[in-house]
């Protein structure tokens, strides 16, 4: 069997649209949730790891134990050249292990709701197609010396990167699904009224336009992440390595 390993920091999360793809694709997914206690297992039995994202700080490792935990954890999955993907929070704790800067908006900025992203014109880019994406974060990331960026964005210049071919960080959330929208936005409903948030119609309205083209591209980027031979295309497009990322990488 197949298995995923996913990290989630809150006892009610869940992985969405994307353990609903794995899933048909054959994955067993385990999910582990340190903020309650539970073990972080060791990355061999694992196809791969994904660590989601989560209200706390990739910078709060000195308050609260589990992110410390995870800190330390993501570089077993590294050295093991298991494939890792890390949404929002996990993108800015990869970021934070490889060496980049995890903060906040220099004018307080947070993107809340679907917002345009621009990939980079780079061979091969797994984002190329994708250019609407639903985001909640208060908190974004330099570019790590070694990672490649894939995609750009207005307020938060780095939207996604890629680093040795295996880990991928989106800051963005492709596990989104209406139930999740409705869900965060109603117990999250004090940052409903903060300047940067899309109000909830709008976020409900956007995703009946978007989701369709997030799912095709979330259901090619899997098989690619986990370079698992789909369809032809899928299996080509697997194939291709991003280019090596430049000595001097920018921040």
């Amino acid at each position: 069997m197949k298995r995923i390993l996913v990290i989630v920091h809150q006892e009610t999360s869940d992985s969405g649209l994307v353990g609903q793809v794995l899933h048909e694709f054959g994955y067993q997914i385990d999910r582990c949730c340190p903020a309650i206690g539970q073990t972080l297992p060791t990355i061999e039995p694992y196809d791969g790891a994904i660590v989601f994202g989560g209200p706390m700080s990739a910078n709060d490792d000195t308050s609260l134990d589990f992110i410390r935990r995870e800190l330390d954890w993501i570089p077993t999955v590294l050295t093991a050249q298991k494939p890792y993907l890390g949404i929002c929070l996990g993108a800015q704790l990869l970021a934070r292990v490889l060496g980049a800067t995890v903060a906040p908006h220099a004018d307080d900025r947070r993107e809340i709701g679907y917002t345009n992203i621009c990939p980079v014109d780079l061979p091969h880019n797994p984002i190329a197609s994708l250019n609407q994406v639903y985001q909640w974060h208060r908190e974004g990331f330099t570019l790590a010396s070694g990672a490649v960026l894939l995609a750009t964005g207005e307020v938060f210049p780095h939207q996604a990167f890629c680093y040795d071919d295996t880990a991928y960080g989106l800051q963005f959330h492709p596990e989104i699904t209406r139930e999740m929208i409705d869900r965060w936005t109603t117990q999250a409903a004090d940052q409903m009224g903060l300047p940067d948030a899309q109000p909830r119609a709008e976020q409900q309205k956007y995703h009946a336009v978007y989701a369709v083209a997030v799912e095709a591209w979330l259901r090619k980027f899997l098989l690619q992440w986990l370079n698992v031979a789909g369809d032809k295309e899928a299996t080509e497009d697997s194939s291709a390595r991003l280019p090596a990322p430049a000595n001097d990488s920018p921040s």
